[in-house]
């Protein structure tokens, strides 16, 4: 999945964002929206990490991002 879909779908995926970050409270995720670089300050600043570690965590995760996770159970 691409950022656009991410980005667009955010919605949705901010619940997934917060099972990967759950130190990030509703309201970091309304201030993200979608947005990369928002959300890799948002990991920063609550954990505490370097930015290049924040992006790579991003990677995985848009890795793992797929059509599945539209599906309701």
């Amino acid at each position: 999945m691409n950022w656009d879909q991410i980005q667009g779908n955010w919605k949705q995926l901010s619940g997934k964002a917060k099972e990967q970050w759950g130190k990030l409270t509703d309201d970091d995720l309304n201030v993200v929206a979608g947005r990369r670089e928002q959300l890799a300050g948002k990991i920063q600043e609550r954990y505490g990490v370097a930015k290049d570690k924040a992006e790579e965590q991003i990677a995985e995760w848009q890795r793992k991002a797929s059509d599945l996770w539209f599906k309701k159970n």
